[in-house]
């Protein structure tokens, strides 16, 4: 019995410690001309940047989706749905299209 509680232990504290180190997504991301792109960086800051245009925003995310929030843009807030590809969609009937992870 001492063996089995052990082993929930251990697999509980897998789960916590897998939870805790994925933060969701980072790196840049585009669409496909490199006219809109998405650098996420740690500690939840990001920049937006659209036809040459930069703002510095912020964000955060689950599982499925990432809230980015830049105070000095039209629309303050977007949320992208993340896809399991690891691509972001913007909302439905925006203009913003598919971004994909650039390759390091």
């Amino acid at each position: 019995m001492r063996l089995r509680d052990l082993m929930n232990v251990m697999a509980g504290l897998a789960v916590l410690l897998n939870s805790g180190c994925n933060s969701g997504p980072k790196g840049t991301y585009t669409d496909a001309n490199g006219a809109v792109i998405l650098e996420l960086r740690s500690g939840g800051k990001a920049s937006f940047t659209f036809m040459g245009d930069v703002e510095d925003c912020s964000f955060n995310s689950n599982d499925k989706q990432l809230t980015l929030t830049c105070k000095g843009s039209p629309a303050p807030v977007t949320v992208f749905n993340i896809h399991d590809d690891g691509s972001l969609t913007g909302p439905p009937g925006s203009f913003m299209p598919p971004l994909r992870k650039e390759k390091s």
